[in-house]
């Protein structure tokens, strides 16, 4: 565990230079506003390690699939979102000494990201050119305008000399992506130019082999300052202004940079995206940069609003939950149906920056409680929008019906792990499972029976093709799998996964008994399908142990040496970064929940006995090496009465990228994985459940914490729950009033 950051409400500060920890810094202060992100680096440049990653929404690159022997239904290319053009820059140069914190040593330095603005500011003295200076960096992704980026530099002369001082603001397309696979660049440079104070540039991401879509993307940056403009600096891949101020002592120098981006994906031709580029500068440069700063500090109040979650009695997990809502906030906010939720999203070029099936088993519980119900409909029409690449997919393993890439931009699968890309078909469950979950949340029907139904019907056409009829057992069986749990690969029979299948099958059936004849019409399914639809249900197979009472992950799971995780040294962990892929395939340890997560899924539906006996059995086996591991536990294990345990599983994915447990945040942040403290907290301590179109909640109030309290949007309602030591309180802050259940008793809120 590396903690870089102070313990503060409502901030993510710290007043310590630390270098060797430079690049979690950079991944924890991370900005974004769903259209564009990129991560804390220093725009006027660092020569140690750093990552100046700028990523933008959408806009993506197939990349050549390298593997060493190719096979038949490989993925053709692995799709990553590309480092963006570096709009950010602000060269510095003192005397003629370039600022550059490897090699000179900052004082007084300070770096705070104010999560509740959304503004990250970075200060320090420094020596330089042999004078003192003070530099103020300030920052923000506009949450107000989607395409405008906002910069602020102030220097400060603390000498009694004066200081000859440059700074070049430019534009510039030589970025590289540290993950591609033959040290490639993805941007070429169409046209740049300057008028003064003013400087553009227009690039497009390079051809590739396989048809797919160019991007192009424009960039309009504009300075106001008081320092004299020199002239102009450009190459064939960057263009910029140079300005120049004699900075008497004790005064005071300020530039403010303003950039707009322009993307293809919403205009389409180069005068389009010019006369968008021109229109939004023209607004910006008729406003103060206090005012558009305003606008997105107003934006983010509301954000808050409506979602945060205030805790009482415990600082660690305060700060925790904020910053797991912030960057959640920050990577995707439902105003871009053509948008996904990355695991890793603007932080990182990790995971390549695509969608998974993170978003519907994580994020969309999450998404339902804390924004308008628009928001998971866009993320269920992204995948309805990308039903014609899931038949691709389908037919590239020569199976009927529809299968959900693992891995995707545009709906193929473009991902080359085999026992991940070809096995962890659970996914395409999930997906159906992400329908019923909004319909069970919202009550809204009209996505169900109609594009839902589509969906389900192509999914359930895969189930039945992917299944097959044992004879020796009289069963259907599922061969040649990898559930949630990535240590057991090239399994038969994964629990997980014949549940979702048959439970996919079931509630498709249900379905289309439901829906209207123009809807009938376009599935088309037959009696015939129909009728074996409902054999395989009655005759999947499950594997269970009698002897143990629990469900088993998969076919000789328990020959394994079924010792603990307490049982290894504790120099061994993680697995993943310690132990031979062979040896962890070999070993029982399980990198998250895999039979608990569908406990989890249908919570409601087993006893409190079988509960108990598979997180008794399972958990001790767990290593938690998925980010997505410690939610699920910590709601089993409150709903279990383990509540010590469920706020340490708390703890864990509340903070897990503030004190880096994985020790891999500095590869970016696990954004999906950030939805497991609003889960933690609303399904596992408040006990939020939905049964029989009503709200149930059945709170506790752990140890260390004094009260905590959260809003929840639940049908056109906002409600408030707020749990201290003496009582529940709950209160309906908008919408018609409600029946609720609170630990069995009716509760009216009006």
């Amino acid at each position: 565990m590396i903690r870089t950051f102070n313990i503060a409400p409502w901030h993510i500060e710290t007043n310590q230079w630390d270098p060797e920890n430079k690049r979690i810094q950079e991944s924890i202060t991370s900005l974004g506003n769903e259209n564009l992100g990129m991560r804390g680096f220093y725009e006027e440049g660092y020569s140690g390690d750093t990552l100046e990653g700028i990523y933008l929404g959408g806009v993506w690159y197939p990349d050549k699939t390298r593997v060493g022997w190719w096979k038949n239904g490989y993925p053709k290319y692995f799709g990553k979102v590309i480092n963006s053009v570096n709009f950010m820059k602000l060269l510095i140069t003192v005397n003629g000494e370039q600022l550059d914190l490897n090699h000179q040593v900052p004082q007084d330095f300070s770096l705070d990201l104010d999560m509740q603005k959304a503004i990250l500011t970075r200060s320090f003295k420094v020596e330089i050119g042999g004078v003192k200076l003070k530099f103020i960096f300030e920052r923000f992704v506009s949450a107000a305008l989607k395409e405008l980026v906002g910069q602020r530099l102030t220097i400060k002369n603390l000498s009694d000399s004066k200081a000859d001082i440059e700074v070049i603001s430019a534009i510039d397309a030589d970025v590289y992506n540290e993950d591609s696979n033959y040290g490639e660049q993805f941007w070429d440079v169409l046209a740049k130019s300057n008028q003064q104070n003013e400087v553009k540039m227009l690039a497009k991401t390079k051809e590739n082999d396989f048809g797919t879509e160019r991007f192009t993307v424009g960039f309009d940056t504009t300075i106001k300052t008081d320092m004299d403009y020199v002239g102009d600096v450009e190459n064939d891949q960057s263009i910029g202004q140079k300005y120049h101020i004699a900075l008497q002592p004790a005064t005071t120098s300020i530039m403010e940079k303003r950039t707009i981006f322009v993307s293809s994906r919403d205009f389409g031709t180069v005068d389009e995206i010019n006369e968008r580029m021109q229109e939004l500068t023209h607004t910006i440069k008729t406003q103060s940069f206090e005012q558009l700063l305003e606008q997105h500090v107003q934006e983010w109040e509301q954000r808050w609003q409506k979602s945060d979650i205030e805790i009482n009695g415990d600082a660690e997990a305060q700060q925790g939950i904020r910053f797991n809502l912030f960057q959640l906030f920050s990577t995707y906010y439902g105003n871009d149906a053509r948008l996904n939720i990355g695991p890793k999203g603007f932080t990182g070029e990790k995971y390549g920056g695509a969608t998974y099936w993170d978003t519907e088993a994580f994020a969309v519980p999450v998404y339902l409680g804390v924004s308008e119900s628009k928001v998971v409909r866009n993320l269920l029409k992204y995948r309805y929008n990308q039903l014609d690449g899931a038949f691709v997919n389908a037919r590239e393993q020569g199976l009927k019906g529809a299968l959900y890439p693992m891995v995707t931009f545009n709906g193929i699968e473009c991902h080359n792990e085999w026992e991940i890309t070809f096995e962890e078909i659970h996914r395409n469950g999930d997906i159906a499972f992400a329908i019923y979950n909004y319909t069970r949340y919202t009550g809204d029907q009209s996505y169900v029976l109609n594009e839902g139904a589509e969906v389900l019907t192509e999914i359930a056409r895969f189930w039945a093709d992917r299944v097959h009829f044992s004879a020796e057992n009289g069963q259907y069986m599922i061969a040649g799998v990898t559930g949630p749990d990535e240590y057991q690969n090239n399994v038969d029979n994964n629990w997980y996964t014949n549940l979702l299948a048959r439970w996919t099958l079931r509630y498709t059936l249900e379905i289309l008994d439901q829906i209207e004849e123009d809807v009938a019409k376009k599935v088309n399914v037959s009696s015939a399908e129909r009728q074996h639809w409902q054999e395989i249900i009655d005759n999947m197979y499950l594997p269970e142990d009698s002897k143990r009472g629990i469900f088993v992950e998969n076919d000789g799971f328990l020959n394994k040496d079924l010792k603990p995780v307490s049982s290894l040294p504790k120099e061994q962990l993680p697995l993943n970064q310690n132990w031979s892929w062979d040896k962890i395939l070999r070993s029982p340890y399980i990198k998250q929940g895999d039979v608990l997560q569908g406990i989890w899924d249908f919570i409601d539906d087993f006893s409190m006995e079988e509960k108990q006996r598979n997180f008794d059995f399972y958990e001790p086996l767990t290593v938690h090496e998925s980010s997505l591991s410690a939610a699920i536990h910590s709601v089993l294990a409150a709903d279990l009465h383990k509540e010590a345990q469920a706020v340490e599983m708390y703890e864990r994915t509340a903070r897990l990228d503030l004190d880096n447990y994985n020790n891999d945040t500095a590869d970016g942040l696990h954004i999906t994985s950030m939805t497991g403290g609003w889960l933690a907290i609303v399904q596992g301590f408040a006990g939020m459940r939905v049964r029989n179109d009503q709200l149930h909640y059945a709170p506790f109030l752990p140890k260390n914490w004094t009260s905590y309290r959260f809003r929840q949007q639940f049908r056109g309602r906002v409600i408030e729950v707020s749990v201290d030591k003496s009582a529940t309180n709950l209160k309906l802050i908008s919408g018609s009033p409600l029946s609720v259940d609170l630990n069995g008793k009716k509760v009216e809120l009006s």
